[in-house]
Parts: structure tokens; sequence; C-alpha cells
């Protein structure tokens, strides 16, 4: 595929994939384990993943590196393997799909709060999402997807991170914002005005939401995003919130019900649309039938 940039400028309507976690607590991860390690024993497992969504019509594919970078690798004691998980995870998303769809790496949260907050020093948060970055760049993505932030502080160093290793690769990022009576915001208190701005300035070339909603808030999220983007706008839901049966989170909205509801997605203006936690090739499936009867009209 062409760049996402260049597809989204000419009118098109992307689909990225569904959920990697959900997906790999079905291959039998547990939950308190960390799930890039499988990186490093099971590629075809990977492989598989990708494989699975970009047959469902994505446009997008992403890679198992939601949280390697070598901050958040220390939790399990894995930095000094960071390249290595980067690197494979790309590769066997490459190899999965091949040319017939975009390679994303996900950059997730380095796990430890920023100072003043935390004791994470904004130096070594830059050089451990920098890191990431020459690695999975290096290896061949085609963009980066910094996810699931609630600072923006800490999104925008990831974002200047991607964007000083290349300024070629498109840098996509989103935050996940809690409904509250007075309005979207992260946990940490960023707003969606903020956000947007803030992003915006830190380079990032596309801009949203995902996780921690399920599709119906998102749909009113992502009409606040676009009050305020002047950056194409990528929005990715769960599937609705989770409840834990037998000790695994399950999700409740079935890929017909995010179909329908997501067409308002489209009307809004959205340019990438995917999903987030409980989202699996099925979902995927189902969104793109609707794109495609949508650009019929």
């Amino acid at each position: 595929m062409e760049n996402v940039l260049e597809s989204i400028a000419e009118g098109e309507i992307l689909l990225s994939d569904g959920a990697m976690g959900t997906m790999l607590i079905d291959y039998g991860i547990e939950l308190d384990q960390c799930f890039e390690a499988i990186n490093l024993t099971h590629p075809d497992v990977l492989e598989n993943i990708a494989r699975s969504y970009c047959e469902a019509g994505s446009d997008i594919v992403q890679c198992n590196t939601f949280g390697a970078s070598p901050m958040k690798l220390s939790m399990y004691s894995l930095e000094d393997k960071y390249a290595e998980i980067n690197e494979t995870a790309v590769k066997a998303a490459r190899k999965a799909v091949g040319d017939k769809a975009v390679v994303a790496a996900s950059m997730g949260p380095c796990g430890r709060l920023l100072k003043p907050f935390g004791d994470a020093d904004t130096e070594n948060v830059f050089d451990s999402f920098k890191k990431q970055a020459e690695v999975v760049i290096n290896s061949g993505v085609d963009m980066i997807l910094v996810e699931t932030m609630t600072d923006i502080e800490e999104a925008k160093i990831a974002v200047k991170a991607a964007k000083s290793v290349s300024d070629n690769i498109p840098v996509g990022a989103t935050m996940t914002f809690d409904s509250t009576p007075r309005g979207f915001f992260t946990i940490m208190g960023n707003d969606i005005k903020t956000a947007v701005k803030e992003l915006e300035n830190a380079g990032a070339d596309i801009v949203g939401s995902n996780c921690g909603n399920g599709i119906e808030v998102m749909i009113n999220i992502a009409r606040e995003f676009k009050k305020f983007a002047t950056k194409p706008i990528i929005i990715q839901p769960n599937a609705g919130l989770p409840e834990m049966v037998g000790g695994k989170p399950t999700y409740n909205e079935s890929p017909q019900f995010m179909a329908e509801k997501a067409k308002q997605f489209l009307d809004i203006g959205v340019s990438i649309i995917g999903g987030c936690c409980g989202t699996t090739p099925a979902h995927i499936k189902a969104l793109r039938q609707m794109i495609n009867s949508y650009k019929e009209k």
C-alpha cells in the first residue's frame, strides 16, 4: 500500500486491525505475563494473528510491540532483549501480510509516571522510546502508532522520539479518555482539546483515541476530536467494557453491533477505524463490509 497519509489525503477510509492482547490471551498468555515475551519463543503466533487480521480486511496491521520499550520491558527483566523483541515482531507481521497491508509498530506507555508524579526522568523516557523506534523503523515498519496514552507529556515524548529517528515515517498518537460530568478527560486530567493541540504540535501526523470505551462512547469522543483536529483522526474502540469470566476479560459488543454503530465514525469524518480490547478478526471483517458498503453509496 502507498503511504497512509497519501491514502487519507485521497479520501480513503482506512481500516486498522483489532486487539492483539485479546488474541494472545486466546493463545494461552496469562494476564500477568509479559505479552511481548512471546515474540522470543513463538513468532509463528504473531504471524497467525497478523495474517488473520489482513485476511479479515485490515489495511493496517500492528506488531506485537505495545509494551516493548526498554523501560517497560525492564519490569520483566527483559530490557536487554528489546531489540530482538521488536525486530521479531515487525518481521513476523511483514512475513504474514507482505505488501497487502501497512505494518505499524505499536508503542504503549513506559509503565512509569513522569516526574513530579512519579520517578521517571523525561530524558530516560525519551531515550527508551527512541531506542524502540530505531529498531522498528530499521526493521521496516511503515508507520508508528503511539497508543493508550493517559499523560499528554508522555505521549508527546513518544511522538518526538519516533520523529527524531525518521521524519518520513507517519506517526499516529491516541489517548484514552474517561467520560465525566465535565466532559472527556484522561486519568491524568488531559482533555481532548489540549490533547489534540499538544500532539499535533509535537509532530503527530494522525491523532485520536483508543481503548477504555465501547463504540457508543467513542462516537462522542470522535465528535470532540473533529472539533479541534487539523490532522486525520483515528478511533479504535473496545468491544464494550470488560467483564471477568473464568479469570479472563470478556467483551459483549458483537461484530455486527460495532459495524452498525461505526457508520457514524464515517459520517463524522474519521479517517482510520480499528478496534482495541475485545475486538477480533470477526469484528474487523464486519467493519470491512460496512466500509465497503458505505463507499459504494
